[in-house]
């Protein structure tokens, strides 16, 4: 299972648990496995199974979304001597937070690492290092910074755009959780017409300097400030544009 999946997310450097190889590990994940929901968009049941999970993500190359990507990584990480809290995580929804478990984030402990930290590869465009989870931490990748704030009740993950100001993405706890756990916001995020994955389809996959996103219309492509939109304009253009770009020839 541990080779596959390095292989999948083309990851060949240290495999001791460290902060070095935990960094390179979630980078090397939001490189290789798209964010993406045409299971869901197709009427394809998602089953948070570590089998089903791991056939689609690593043997058919797919990706996935929060409960998905977040659940098999956090397998591999505790395959690989680290200790992972799965984290029950509430995504900003207009001016406030939506409902408990509406997404999947890890805490990640143990091995030789010096303290926990927050690890996600499952949020779309998100942090690309993991921040260790203390009141304050903060990362400047460039274009986005992250910070950590710890309330009373719970945690922040806030963002900041280049010239903006600090906004909120997600709220959550350090209450563990079980994987069974999610899989009623899990159906919910799969067949509730209120949520947005239901709405459309999306498929985005982190590059070097930038990202490449892919909508029924449009392809997305930013690279560092530049941004550059392409309209699709039929069916067989999205799947021209799949396999030409993501080389997916199959779901």
């Amino acid at each position: 299972m541990v080779d596959a999946y390095l292989d999948r997310i083309d990851y060949h450097g240290p495999r001791a648990p460290t902060l070095e190889a935990l960094s390179a590990l979630h980078q090397a994940h939001l490189l290789a496995v798209p964010f993406e929901n045409l299971d869901i968009i197709s009427g394809t049941p998602i089953v948070l199974e570590e089998e089903r999970l791991f056939d689609k993500l690593v043997r058919r190359q797919r990706g996935g979304f929060c409960y998905e990507l977040n659940g098999l990584f956090a397998t591999l990480l505790r395959a690989l001597g680290y200790g992972v809290t799965l984290l029950s995580a509430r995504g900003r929804a207009g001016q406030e937070f939506g409902p408990e478990y509406d997404h999947l984030t890890l805490s990640v402990a143990g091995g030789q690492l010096p303290e926990p930290y927050l690890a996600d590869v499952g949020f779309g465009e998100c942090f690309r290092e993991p921040l260790p989870l203390a009141d304050g931490a903060e990362v400047d990748e460039g274009l986005h910074a992250y910070r950590l704030a710890a309330g009373r009740a719970e945690w922040r993950l806030e963002t900041r755009r280049a010239g903006g100001a600090w906004e909120p993405t997600y709220a959550f706890t350090l209450q563990p959780r079980q994987m069974s756990d999610f899989e009623p916001m899990c159906r919910h995020h799969q067949t509730s017409p209120q949520s947005h994955f239901t709405r459309g389809r999306i498929w985005s996959i982190a590059t070097r300097g930038g990202r490449w996103s892919l909508s029924s219309h449009q392809l997305v492509i930013t690279h560092g400030s530049q941004r550059e939109e392409r309209p699709i304009q039929s069916e067989a253009e999205f799947w021209e544009v799949l396999r030409e770009k993501f080389r997916v020839e199959a779901l």
